[in-house]
């Protein structure tokens, strides 16, 4: 396993230090306490990742721990069933960007991927980032929920609102990124729209897999293990 693995991330041509920036550390559960977020942000600290990822109750207190340090405050926006109203996510959009969000993950209305609205669906994120302007807008199209041909449709939905990334999944949802998925959104998104890929992701092979397939950033709370994982691996290659 050590040389497919090394395999993988020398196909990779990452340093090190280049690796954890693919990273949105993250950590959703409803039943997560202050304790756990603190230890979420030390970690993204430690590793020094793109960005910690947290339900907008905490992105103050995340935006206030990572001043200064170059992370990213990512927070959820319409999560996780995408089905609330476009003006309650644009509320909830300028709340976490007062509160110090740079970077939203909204969940795209999947019924109105079902019924073929992909006008609505354009308008709506066309309408989250004129209210965000230049913070980063990653729209969720939970990919286990969808046909492909449906995550083709929604992909374009998603470039033609004008966001910067497509996303896999909630990681509520049936099932979580897929190589096959990350894939296909790649090759749909173009070359203006990013791939993030998230859920299920929590071993350091999973994760070079998806950035193999095309992923520009990986959303998992298995972050700090991915990295502990390839420390033993390059460990065990010197």
């Amino acid at each position: 396993m050590s040389n497919a693995l090394l395999e993988k991330w020398e196909k990779l041509g990452l340093t090190k230090e280049e690796f954890p920036k693919y990273f949105d550390h993250t950590m959703l559960k409803p039943e997560a306490g202050e304790a756990k977020i603190r230890q979420l942000i030390a970690e993204a600290k430690k590793w020094n990742f793109a960005s910690v990822c947290v339900n907008p109750s905490w992105v103050k207190l995340a935006s206030e721990e990572l001043k200064g340090t170059g992370i990213e405050v990512c927070t959820v926006i319409g999560f996780p069933l995408g089905a609330t109203s476009t003006y309650a996510k644009i509320s909830e959009a300028l709340q976490a960007i007062a509160d110090g969000a740079t970077e939203l993950d909204m969940v795209i209305n999947i019924g109105w991927v079902k019924d073929n609205n992909y006008e609505k669906i354009i308008d709506e994120i066309k309408a989250i980032k004129e209210a965000i302007g230049d913070k980063v807008l990653k729209v969720i199209i939970e990919c286990a929920l969808l046909t492909d041909e449906e995550k083709k449709l929604a992909t374009d939905a998603v470039r033609a609102g004008g966001a910067d990334y497509v996303k896999t999944s909630t990681g509520f949802g049936p099932g979580g990124a897929t190589v096959h998925d990350v894939k296909l959104l790649r090759e749909t998104a173009g070359d203006t729209l990013k791939v993030k890929a998230a859920g299920g992701i929590r071993t350091l092979e999973s994760a070079l897999d998806m950035i193999l397939a095309g992923a520009d950033r990986i959303g998992a709370s298995s972050s700090a293990k991915i990295m502990e994982e390839l420390e033993e691996l390059l460990g065990s290659k010197a």
